[in-house]
């Protein structure tokens, strides 16, 4: 490669660091609930964000990480004495473990469009100090994102009611599958 190639690609290079632009989510304006399922029915919830921002070069997404506040979950289904004791068995060893493991976080790793306003996202999601990759749709409108996700507990040492790990469970089954929905203003 010729000396002038390698400085205007340096160059570009260089540009493109410097459009990138970090937008703050809005901690107090977005939402990030939880539904989970069992044999006998479900549950839901939320969790706060405690930090997170998106990358944009820019109108186009390139990049974002969010840190969740796991002492915030709880249900939003129940009330009363019911609430008190799923949202205890939520941030307990059996489920979360919020004491050891007070956050879970996500860091987009690769960022595609896959249509307007819409983006294939890989990001590595750490649950209790462990980390898998997932891969969800994020669509950005405005100042607006929203995002739902798929997650696997068994992956995350999330064991309690899972057939994956106990036999004989019948109706007490809790599936492994759960999903995040992320409403996000930045």
């Amino acid at each position: 490669m010729k000396k002038s190639t390698l400085i205007i690609v340096a160059f570009a290079t260089f540009t493109a660091t410097m459009n990138a632009q970090k937008k703050d989510i809005k901690k107090s304006e977005s939402e990030v609930a939880w539904k989970g399922y069992k044999v006998t029915g479900s549950h839901e919830g939320t969790i706060a964000i405690k930090s997170g921002n998106l990358v944009f070069d820019g109108e186009t997404l390139t990049g974002g990480n969010f840190v969740m506040d796991m002492t915030t979950i709880g249900s939003t289904d129940l009330s009363g004495e019911y609430k008190g004791k799923l949202d205890g068995h939520l941030k307990s060893d059996d489920f979360f473990g919020v004491e050891k493991y007070p956050t879970a976080s996500l860091i987009f790793t690769e960022v595609q469009a896959s249509g307007k306003n819409a983006y294939q996202i890989t990001g590595d999601l750490t649950i209790k100090e462990t980390t898998h990759p997932v891969t969800f749709t994020l669509s950005v409108y405005g100042s607006k994102a929203t995002a739902n996700l798929k997650i696997d507990r068994s992956k995350y040492d999330v064991r309690y009611g899972s057939s994956s790990f106990f036999d004989n469970l019948q109706d007490k089954v809790i599936y492994d599958e759960f999903d995040i929905i992320a409403d996000l203003q930045f």
